[in-house]
């Protein structure tokens, strides 16, 4: 069955190492015979969510930025994939501020039922990724009919360009979309 994949790298820095992972994440999909679709939210406008809960009613934002366009996306892709480097032992801000934009899915009839994190740390240990993943898995628990369909760790990787002196990661972000 063909998908319709949205990937989402958060990162601003164009070219950084969660950025080219979701890029052979992307490859691997095509390959598959997938749809794919990347959005980067550097360059974007994502305001902070007010909390008015009006989308909660009307499943539109009040507030009038790129956030809007990236919901709809969102919400009718099979599967959804956020590639995110890791600040401070969690996921980047503008992700977080992405997902609180995201509320106006919750009451919707959306359809992804699969979604994917791919995160890049310069500490070394796999656990440092531990609390991005579990904000991520707060968002999904609201929403009954998806599940975190795969994590991928890249550890060890600071500057641009390290992550691809990682064949095993590269091959894995490959291998991940592939099978998705």
């Amino acid at each position: 069955m063909i998908k319709k994949i949205l990937v989402i790298s958060t990162s601003l820095r164009k070219g950084g190492n969660s950025d080219t992972l979701a890029d052979e994440f992307i490859r691997g999909a095509k390959d598959a015979g997938n749809n794919v679709e990347k959005i980067c939210l550097e360059g974007k406008t994502i305001a902070f969510c007010k909390g008015c809960l009006v989308c909660q009613k009307t499943q539109k934002c009040v507030i009038k930025d790129d956030a809007d366009n990236i919901a709809q996306k969102v919400k009718n892709a099979d599967a959804v994939v956020f590639a995110t480097p890791i600040y401070y032992y969690e996921m980047s801000g503008q992700m977080k501020t992405l997902l609180d934009r995201l509320n106006p899915l919750f009451p919707s009839d959306y359809a992804f039922r699969e979604v994917y994190m791919i995160a890049t740390a310069a500490d070394e240990n796999l656990e440092s990724i531990d609390v991005a993943v579990k904000g991520l898995e707060g968002w999904i628990a609201c929403f009954d009919k998806a599940k975190l369909s795969g994590v991928l760790r890249g550890v060890g990787v600071t500057d641009i360009g390290d992550i691809q002196h990682h064949e095993k990661l590269m091959s894995e972000a490959y291998e991940m979309g592939k099978a998705i």
